[in-house]
């Protein structure tokens, strides 16, 4: 990239597509770069690298990946049929770059995993059943290839704000989310030989994140 780009950079570019889909899944679209650090994501990646995003939703994190960080290959798994149907379009009507969406059983990591320079985790390991969070992250990293970067970027839940998601995920997703204290990620993320490279903490508004970039030797 030639310059660092911030989330006034994003929403111009998300409200100039026309994406054509229910309302709710619109208004995520145009407007989580709000409540969401994700320039401060999208500026580390390098040019060339091949990027995952699991949890992919209706791919507009993806896009803006595909937009601003020039890699060369985008790549996203998601659960739910009808967010990956909204990525392909998306990417069929704007992408000019090589990509690929898949449905998966959010257990059974697809072997496309293995061929990734970096995979993102925004804002789904919270999503994921308490019982199953740390076999959920075992199993992504015995995926991961030796070099790549896994970037964790989720609620706080050591946080007192953490309350304020746990609204925002009754309201829009119809759920209460676990989420974790960054610490205890980065436990079982050590646990499984990863190098913590980065952590930061933001917050926007009412919601706290953080921001964990581990490596796989």
């Amino acid at each position: 990239m030639t310059k660092t780009i911030d989330n006034k950079d994003l929403l111009k570019y998300l409200k100039s597509l026309d994406f054509d889909s229910g309302f709710l899944d619109r208004l995520k679209v145009y407007y989580r770069p709000l409540v969401c650090p994700f320039s401060e994501l999208i500026n580390l990646i390098k040019p060339g690298e091949k990027v995952g995003d699991i949890g992919c939703g209706s791919g507009q994190f993806c896009l803006l990946l595909a937009h601003f960080a020039n890699p060369s290959f985008i790549y996203g798994i998601e659960i739910n049929e009808r967010l990956i149907n909204n990525a392909n379009a998306l990417f069929s009507k704007y992408a000019k770059i090589n990509y690929g969406f898949e449905q998966f059983d959010g257990e059974h990591f697809p072997e496309m995993i293995s061929d990734l320079d970096v995979l993102f985790l925004n804002d789904v390991l919270h999503h994921v059943p308490k019982q199953v969070q740390h076999n959920f992250i075992n199993n992504l990293v015995k995926k991961m290839k030796h070099g790549a970067r896994l970037i964790v970027k989720d609620i706080n839940g050591g946080s007192l704000f953490v309350y304020f998601n746990k609204m925002h995920d009754l309201v829009f997703a119809g759920e209460i989310g676990n989420e974790l204290s960054p610490s205890k990620v980065q436990e079982w993320l050590i646990s499984n030989n990863l190098t913590i490279t980065e952590f930061s903490k933001k917050q926007m508004y009412v919601y706290p994140h953080y921001t964990i970039v581990a490596a796989k030797p």
